[in-house]
């Protein structure tokens, strides 16, 4: 056991996480703009459902790779201590898939 890699095992671990974190803030955003039923339009409902699917499956897209790298570059750094930098960098790639 290296006690060494634990932390550095753990980051794309916590960058799926966040990937969460743009999900509630895009709840929290769109539950501020709803008005009450009488003025709230079917243009608006369907705006706030594709926005809200939006950030979904690109969170899910960016998930996805984040899984496949975090786990290939976790096993490759316990190999090669050399690999940690391109294992940020292609996470921090991954991530802006549900940043953008």
């Amino acid at each position: 056991m290296r006690p060494d890699l634990i932390m550095k095992s753990i980051l794309p671990v916590v960058m799926a996480g966040v990937l969460g974190i743009y999900g509630i803030i895009m709840s929290i955003i769109i539950s501020g703009k709803m008005s009450p039923a009488a003025s709230y339009s079917s243009y608006l409902g369907y705006t706030h459902l594709a926005s809200g699917l939006i950030v979904g499956l690109s969170s899910l897209a960016a998930g996805l790779a984040i899984g496949i790298v975090g786990d290939a570059g976790v096993r490759a750094n316990a190999q090669q201590n050399r690999l940690f930098i391109g294992m940020i960098l292609i996470l921090v790639f991954s991530e802006t898939l549900a940043l953008y």
